[in-house]
């Protein structure tokens, strides 16, 4: 398979989808699978394991987000009915300020984003950016996406996230001097993609497609007995020290014992949001009035709109490993290796490569270090804390079609596929390109 048929698949592919989407007005699960089968087949795939690929791909992004999405809805249901989400609110526009709610949202998605995934972290916090944008009067865009900006900036470029500590082995980088660069290159660009791109979209970007989500997590007015604060935080903030606690287990004690068994258990990912879903049963529900038939109306009927978001988020993982089984991600990444240029160059592109052909900047990050590790202990030539970032940066381009998080966005702010991509995979975009910008300048005095 040549490289320009690789890419130009791809790329067709991609158009495909949006032109069936926005013009032809085709159920986007229906797209997504309709043209992920068809570029298998064209890759030349078996036509008896085309089927079996995708499953296979939408099966592995289900397999996580799905529960994460289930259960964050559930949470965030709880957080609207119980007016949880309108006292952050109504205390972050206290505290900031109503022109500066989307700097506040940027900072709050960086202390968030930290320790979790970026599907977490936005499942956690979209309930607040709705409740905000609707009490300030405040346009969603401008709210949602500096959120959205800085979960992708420390998902991307700073440790603990899995994919950042694979990079930090390949690159035998210091953890503690890439955690510093990290945060002295990321937020800057969490700045740049996030409130001042985030103003500049929200006005030329206008929502226009019917929310149903927007709708349950916004009620018309507070209710007289809001929780706390302190509480309603801490309801919110619960998963994430305990997937900090997991994380850490194995420096608390001893790996394999009872005790570390335990903190990884509860440090999981699944376990820890459920965890905070069952604690906000009570502490947001029954606590504050609710009879337990109310919460499971609650919790039932919050799902319905969800059930879209989750066809799309596996559909795009099964069009991305259409992608990886047919041989075309391969193609177009054993090109980016033949191109001579600085490594970190070299890594930031092999990341993007990757990132456009599989989809995931999971898989972007993962590939890119492992391959451009060896190259970097050979041959020397770039910083490895600098190389663990701009690979960060590279993995999380464009923010493409076959991005399950793409379809996730897409869903949850209410957009038209143009519109995603002039708001989301631009804001992808600005955060690969200053990444790499940033990393170059950092090289010249690291």
């Amino acid at each position: 398979m040549s490289v320009f048929f690789a890419v130009g698949l791809i790329v067709a592919a991609i158009v495909a989808i949006m032109v069936l989407i926005s013009r032809l007005r085709l159920n986007p699960f229906i797209a997504l699978l309709t043209i992920s089968l068809a570029v298998a087949l064209i890759a030349g795939m078996p036509a008896d394991k085309v089927v079996a690929s995708f499953e296979a791909g939408a099966g592995h992004v289900l397999g996580h987000v799905g529960t994460v999405i289930a259960l964050g809805t559930m949470l965030g249901k709880m957080l609207t009915e119980s007016g949880g989400a309108d006292q952050i609110a109504q205390t972050i526009s206290r505290a900031a300020g109503r022109r500066r709610v989307d700097w506040a949202m940027m900072v709050i998605g960086l202390l968030v984003g930290l320790p979790v995934f970026f599907e977490i972290g936005f499942v956690l916090l979209i309930p607040i950016a709705f409740v905000l944008a609707d009490r300030t009067q405040t346009p969603l865009l401008r709210v949602a996406l500096p959120m959205g900006a800085a979960l992708s900036v420390t998902h991307a470029l700073i440790p603990p996230h899995p994919a950042a500590l694979l990079a930090v082995s390949a690159y035998h980088a210091d953890i503690g001097r890439t955690i510093l660069w990290g945060i002295l290159i990321g937020t800057p660009i969490a700045v740049i993609a996030g409130p001042l791109f985030g103003r500049f979209a929200a006005v030329r970007v206008p929502i226009t497609e019917h929310n149903p989500l927007a709708e349950q997590f916004v009620r018309s007015t507070p209710p007289d007995n809001m929780p706390s604060f302190a509480i309603t935080v801490f309801t919110i903030m619960l998963p994430v020290v305990l997937m900090l606690v997991g994380s850490a287990a194995n420096s608390v004690s001893t790996p394999h014992g009872g005790l570390n068994t335990l903190l990884h258990f509860f440090g999981n990912t699944d376990i820890a949001l459920l965890v905070a879903t069952l604690m906000s049963f009570y502490v947001l529900g029954t606590a504050r009035g609710f009879s337990q038939d109310t919460v499971l109306r609650f919790t039932n009927e919050c799902l319905g709109p969800t059930a879209l978001i989750m066809l799309l988020v596996g559909a795009g993982g099964g069009f991305g490993r259409e992608l990886v089984d047919s041989g075309v991600s391969k193609t177009v990444t054993d090109a980016a290796l033949n191109i001579h240029m600085p490594l970190l160059v070299l890594a930031w592109l092999l990341a993007v490569v990757v990132r456009v052909a599989a989809g995931s900047a999971t898989v972007a990050m993962a590939t890119a270090s492992s391959i451009m590790g060896p190259i970097l202990v050979h041959g020397g030539g770039a910083a490895p804390e600098l190389m663990v970032l701009v690979t960060g940066a590279g993995s999380v381009a464009f923010g493409p079609l076959n991005d399950a998080g793409f379809w996730q966005i897409k869903e949850y702010l209410g957009l038209t596929v143009s519109q995603t991509v002039k708001t989301w995979s631009v804001l992808e975009t600005l955060i690969a390109v200053f990444g790499l910008i940033f990393c170059l300048l950092a090289s010249l005095v690291a």
